[in-house]
């Protein structure tokens, strides 16, 4: 199978092919690597591939741009990091996403979907969906309800210094230093915050933009956040590396 990988960022495009170089799921014979809405055009447009991966956001503009110009009839499993996009294409798509940084088996949970959904899937309603996306429709929550001892608390969208995960459970913790259990996971909750004020910055940390107070380059793929209220872990907290340019690009727009 032909496969293309429409992805700006190198270390992505790194990581994610070399997962699929690995795996098994799916026989690829090549792997076109495109790096722009300018590159994904030129070439879709006369090289007919099975699976497409593409990242939303590009650094000529947004991906669904390329659908304004040309057709598509493959199955597309989206990665991005963000979260707003994500929850409608989970809903909307009968695809995939794979949200940014993504470990090996959200990978091939998602090369499994394809592989159960290609002989029956409809790029129409694909496109339907991709005109729905645009449009969208809020699904951000601002109020989060947790339970401090037998009485619940609501605590609102600018309460919130951070989300952060530990073993099984998620945990919210306030600008005033308390820490509640809230009743999700990191995976899920990520897809419901206004995106402007949150980023998921690893794999364990959803953090407010408000809660940041100092960031700190180590090198230029190292890059380690101070919070407040400072987290009660023993290590320091960096950003994930594939996420390093989102990062970026979120800092520089929300503030």
């Amino acid at each position: 199978m032909n496969v293309a990988l429409v992805e700006d960022e190198l270390l992505a495009v790194t990581y994610l092919k070399n997962l699929l170089e690995k795996q098994d799921i799916v026989p690829i014979e090549t792997l076109t690597i495109l790096r722009s809405k300018k590159q994904a055009i030129e070439f879709l447009k006369d090289n007919p591939v099975g699976l497409i991966f593409m990242d939303i956001h590009l650094g000529d503009g947004k991906s669904f741009e390329i659908f304004e110009q040309i057709e598509l009839f493959a199955p597309i499993i989206f990665i991005t990091a963000y979260d707003e996009y994500a929850i409608k294409v989970f809903k909307l798509f009968t695809i995939d996403y794979i949200l940014k940084p993504f470990e090996e088996s959200q990978l091939e949970l998602a090369l499994h979907k394809f592989v159960s959904i290609r002989n029956s899937f409809d790029a129409s309603s694909t496109l339907q969906s991709m005109v729905a996306l645009e449009k969208g429709e809020s699904t951000t929550i601002n109020r989060f309800l947790v339970m401090n001892g037998h009485k619940f608390r609501s605590i609102e969208e600018d309460e919130v210094a951070y989300f952060f995960a530990s073993g099984k459970h998620l945990f919210l913790t306030t600008k005033d230093q308390k820490t509640y259990i809230y009743d999700d996971t990191i995976k899920d909750i990520i897809h419901k915050l206004n995106t402007r004020n949150f980023f998921k910055i690893n794999r364990k940390f959803i953090v407010h933009i408000n809660s940041i107070t100092e960031i700190i380059k180590h090198t230029s793929q190292k890059i380690e956040v101070k919070l407040e209220p400072i987290p009660e872990i023993n290590s320091s907290i960096f950003v994930s590396k594939t996420q390093i340019s989102e990062w970026k690009n979120w800092l520089n727009s929300t503030l």
